[in-house]
C-alpha cells in the first residue's frame, strides 16, 4: 500500500508538472523571442536617430557609440544605404532580404533570419524618401542559450518538485499507513482472542473513528465473553439443585424396593421437568432473550418452589413451610424470579439446617419473598462472596438476576439466616 500511494502521488505530481511545464516552456521561448526583438529594435532606433541627419545630407555616416545596455543586447549593428550596401558598422557587405524589404519603406520594422542570426532592420526616412537602413543582428546561439538555460532551470525545479513530492508522499504515507497497519494488527489480536487489543490514534479523524469502533467492539466482545464465562460457572452451580433432588429421589426408591415404583418414576419425571425448565430459563437469561415482564403468577411460582423444596429437603428429613401474608402483585420475568428462589432454596438445603420457611409478603412498594432456615448465625460473613469451596456463586447469580429485574436481593437477617428478594410491585387487584 505504501508503494502504491507513493507511486500514485509521484504520477500525479509528474502529470501536473508536464501539464504546467509544456505551455510555460513555449511561453518562455516566445518571451525571449519578443525580448530579443525589442532589444534589437531599441538598438536600431537609437542608431537611426543618430545618423538620420548624415544620411539626409548625403554624408557618410559614422556609427555612434551605443549605451552599454544597447551594445550588449543589440549585438552587431550596421548602416546600409538605400541600395542595401554597407556604409558603416558591422554586417555583410550587401544586405539581404531583410535590408532590402526595409529599404522599400513598406514597413516600419522588418524581422527575420539571415544565416544563423536574428536580424532586425528599420528604414531611415527623410519625408517619404528612404535615405538608409539600420540593421541590428544577434546570433541565434545566444537566443537558444537563453531559452535552454531557462528550460534547464525549469527542469531542475521540476526535479526538485518531484523530490519534494516524494518526500512528502513518504511522510504522509507513513502517517496514513502506519495506523492502518496497527489497526490490522489490533484486529488480528482481537481475532486471536486478545480482547484487550486497542486501536491506535493517528490524529486522522477517519482512522480514529475506525479505531474507536474497534475498541468498542473489543470491549463489548470481551465483556460479553466474560459475562458468559461467569454465567456458565454460576449456571452450572445452579443446575445442581434439580439434579441433586432427582438423584436423592432415585436413591430413596432403590433403598425402599417395596415402595410403589410408579411414585418414584412420577417424582423423577417431575424433577426432570424442573431441570429442563431450569436449563431453558438459564439459556434464555444468559443470552439476554428474556421474556417481556408480565404480572407474576405467584401461586404457580410458590407451587413450583414447594415441589422443588420437597424433592431436595425430603430425603434430608427437613420440612418446607410456605406462607402468604397479603403479597402484592409484581411485574417481572417469571423465569428470573424462579431462578432466584431456586438459588436461595438450594443455598438453604446445602448450607442451612432445620425447616426452610418461604414467606411472600407486602413490603410497601415491593413484593418481598423471604427464604429462611434454622442454620447457624452468619455473623459478619458476606454470603455473596465467592469462597474457595464455591459457596456464594449461586447467590451472586441470584443477585444479578434480581437487579436485572429492577429488584434487590439481600441478607435481611444473619440469625436465623434470612434472604429477602424485593421485586417492584405492580397494581393491586383489590376488590372495591
Amino acid at each position: 500500500m505504501r508503494r502504491r500511494i507513493i507511486s500514485l502521488t509521484m504520477l500525479a505530481a509528474l502529470v501536473a508538472i508536464v501539464l504546467f511545464a509544456l505551455p510555460l516552456g513555449i511561453a518562455v521561448m516566445q518571451y525571449y523571442r519578443d525580448d530579443t526583438k525589442g532589444d534589437l529594435e531599441r538598438a536600431a532606433d537609437t542608431v537611426a536617430l543618430a545618423v538620420s541627419g548624415d544620411l539626409t545630407a548625403g554624408r557618410t555616416p559614422t556609427l555612434p557609440p551605443l549605451d552599454r545596455a544597447d551594445d550588449e543586447v543589440g549585438g552587431v549593428v550596421g548602416i546600409y544605404g538605400p541600395d542595401a550596401r554597407l556604409l558603416a558598422g558591422n554586417g555583410p557587405a550587401v544586405g539581404g532580404a531583410v535590408e532590402r524589404q526595409a529599404a522599400s519603406a513598406t514597413v516600419d520594422v522588418v524581422l527575420g533570419r539571415e544565416a544563423d542570426d536574428v536580424v532586425l532592420a528599420v528604414p531611415v526616412l527623410s519625408g517619404t524618401r528612404v535615405t538608409g537602413v539600420v540593421r541590428a543582428a544577434q546570433p541565434m546561439a545566444e537566443l537558444r542559450m537563453r531559452v535552454a538555460l531557462t528550460w534547464l532551470g525549469m527542469v531542475g525545479l521540476a526535479i526538485a518538485a518531484i523530490g519534494v513530492s516524494w518526500l512528502l508522499a513518504r511522510r504522509f504515507t507513513t502517517r496514513l499507513v502506519r495506523p492502518l497497519e496497527e489497526l490490522a494488527a489490533a484486529a488480528g489480536r482481537l481475532g486471536d482472542g486478545d480482547f484487550t487489543a486497542r486501536g491506535p490514534r493517528a490524529g486522522i479523524a477517519e482512522i480514529d473513528r475506525v479505531g474507536e469502533a474497534l475498541d468498542a467492539t473489543a470491549e463489548r466482545i470481551g465483556e460479553t465473553l466474560e459475562r458468559e464465562r461467569a454465567f456458565s460457572a454460576e449456571a452450572s452451580h445452579q443446575l445442581r439443585n434439580p439434579l441433586t433432588g432427582l438423584r436423592l429421589q432415585l436413591e430413596a426408591a432403590l433403598e425402599t424396593p417395596a415402595a410403589d415404583p410408579y411414585a418414584a418414576i412420577r417424582a423423577g419425571i417431575a424433577s426432570a421437568d424442573r431441570l429442563e425448565r431450569t436449563i431453558e430459563d438459564l439459556l434464555a437469561l444468559g443470552r439476554e432473550r428474556r421474556a417481556p415482564q408480565a404480572e407474576l403468577d405467584l401461586d404457580a411460582l410458590l407451587e413450583e418452589i414447594r415441589q422443588a423444596g420437597e424433592a431436595v429437603l425430603g430425603p434430608q428429613g427437613r420440612a418446607l413451610r410456605i406462607t402468604r401474608e397479603d403479597p402484592p402483585t409484581a411485574r417481572v420475568a417469571a423465569a428470573a424470579v424462579r431462578q432466584v428462589l431456586g438459588v436461595l432454596l438450594d443455598n438453604a438445603a446445602t448450607h442451612g439446617r432445620g425447616t426452610v420457611t418461604v414467606v411472600a409478603r407486602d413490603a410497601g412498594d415491593a413484593l418481598a419473598i423471604d427464604v429462611a432456615d434454622e442454620g447457624p448465625d452468619l455473623g459478619e460473613t458476606d454470603p455473596f462472596a465467592t469462597a474457595p469451596s464455591g459457596h456464594g456463586i449461586g447467590l451472586r447469580l441470584a443477585r444479578s438476576l434480581a437487579e436485572a429485574e429492577g429488584g434487590r436481593l439481600r441478607l435481611s437477617r444473619p440469625d436465623p439466616p434470612t434472604f429477602t428478594v424485593l421485586l417492584p410491585a405492580g397494581h393491586r387487584n383489590d376488590s372495591p
